[in-house]
């Protein structure tokens, strides 16, 4: 009988086959070494995808979505806590980031209509882009020249308007990335976004504290706001997806009769879709409750650093540099319990470590300044945080018509952004008010009501399903 080749055969036939005795020569041993070649080789192979341009061009376009995020959020909030402003005032300033939650209202404007100058030359999606991309540079570079001790207002001002100009590039850089990418590509791309995504969150944190240490806040932010070219740059060298061409014209015969049509298809569509699906009032709740209690203890994390003696460079190495670590890896553990246990025993799975893990700010909080305790707060933080947005992002995909992507995800996002923002602007005056152990306490419960929904949910799919 021949001897089978080891490379067409399964893995358990060939280490269960062929000759036993020393005249083989060590067979078997070779075949498992040219199958563990093969699987490397065709890992690799899977690999090399990320070298393709376009990729290379999400991932730093990626790095100039998450950029802005924390300059207006956490490393903000540490500004202002070592300047000595408020803790109810900080709390007050994450409503600055309300854009995020509204910007499915402007979203069908920059989906669907042109920049003058630009759209002809570059193409809808790049024009957008490199409109938006030159002003949210000098915001973030108006942002650190005021002067939040003496002018706080000033200061809220100039960081509404960097949050609103992000949130516009969110929207361009989500289309183009859809639109971009082949099918298949599409995985690749989301993980390319996320990753450098999550390398501008560190820059625009532990980068920036690093640089407001060396020289000074203004520093930080100008150093900061000239990172905004590498998303440029990006943009720029990359293709326009589809090609430069003209818009599809609107049909019917008067001025009316055209705006009405681009209402229907731009607003209306995308937003009936959602509205009347199955349970459309309790997943859109659930959507801006499921990380609710997350972000409030986070609105909060980097003031009870302070107080308790924390210096920017502990925060930066640990809670920046080693947290950043830590939340990539719960990134890969929750698309690992998504692969396994299906995206809604994930979310619930996920969603019970992500609120098990804001007692640990209690703990923190009790002992003090120790740098250990701090590494064990922030890296479980950080861990089981990613893995509830490994989940939660492979929900909010799953709810995005194809026919809608841009403007549903828009949408989607905004609401998740909610609790973020607007739900846990309360959160400096409450913890002014009960103290920081029953504070983070509260921020644990408030996740409840998010997984009660999901569970909710879970059972009206379940009857669904059933015949």
């Amino acid at each position: 009988m021949a001897t089978p080749q080891p490379t067409a055969a399964p893995v358990a036939y060939i280490l269960h086959s062929g000759r036993e005795d020393s005249g083989e020569g060590g067979w078997r041993q070779r075949s498992v070494l040219r199958l563990a070649f093969t699987a490397v080789r065709n890992s690799l192979a899977a690999l090399a995808v990320y070298r393709e341009p376009r990729l290379i061009a999400v991932l730093l376009m990626g790095f100039g979505s998450g950029l802005p995020l924390a300059l207006t959020f956490g490393t903000l909030s540490f500004w202002l806590s070592e300047v000595g402003v408020s803790r109810t005032s900080i709390g007050l300033f994450a409503l600055v980031g309300i854009s995020y939650s509204l910007k499915f209202v402007w979203s069908p404007a920059i989906d669907r209509l042109p920049v003058p100058l630009l759209t002809g030359r570059l193409g809808r999606r790049r024009g957008w882009a490199l409109a938006i991309q030159p002003a949210l540079a000098l915001a973030i570079l108006a942002l650190g020249l005021t002067d939040p001790r003496t002018d706080p207002g000033v200061t809220a001002v100039a960081a509404v308007i960097v949050a609103f100009l992000s949130a516009s590039q969110d929207i361009v850089i989500d289309a183009y990335r859809i639109e971009l990418l082949r099918p298949e590509e599409q995985g690749a791309g989301a993980a390319a976004t996320q990753w450098g995504y999550r390398f501008g969150m560190l820059a625009a944190s532990a980068g920036a504290l690093y640089a407001a240490s060396f020289g000074g806040w203004s520093f930080a932010y100008a150093v900061m706001a000239g990172l905004m070219f590498v998303g440029m740059a990006a943009v720029w060298f990359a293709p326009e997806p589809g090609g430069v061409r003209p818009l599809d014209p609107l049909p019917g015969d008067s001025r009316v009769a055209r705006i009405t049509a681009w209402l229907q298809r731009a607003v209306v569509a995308p937003f009936a879709d959602i509205l009347t699906r199955r349970g459309a009032f309790a997943v859109l709740c659930f959507v801006v409750l499921y990380k609710f209690g997350d972000a409030l203890a986070a609105t909060m994390s980097n003031p009870l650093y302070v107080s308790l003696g924390f210096s920017k460079v502990e925060v930066a190495n640990i809670g920046k540099a080693y947290g950043f670590v830590t939340n990539l890896a719960g990134l890969a553990a929750g698309g690992v319990v998504v692969l396994r246990l299906g995206v809604f025993r994930a979310l619930f799975v996920c969603g019970i470590l992500q609120m098990l893990s804001n007692l640990m700010y209690v703990l923190q909080a009790w002992v003090g300044h120790d740098v250990p305790t701090l590494a064990l707060t922030i890296g479980v933080e950080n861990l089981t945080g990613g893995m509830g947005s490994a989940a939660f992002v492979a929900y909010l995909s799953g709810l995005c018509n194809s026919a809608f992507t841009a403007t549903q995800y828009a949408l989607l996002t905004s609401l998740a952004a909610v609790g973020r923002t607007t739900l846990s602007a309360s959160g400096g005056a409450l913890a002014d008010t009960v103290g920081w152990g029953p504070f983070f306490g509260l921020a644990t419960a408030a996740c409840l009501p998010g997984l009660l929904l999901l569970a909710w949910i879970i059972r009206l799919e379940r009857r669904a399903d059933q015949p």
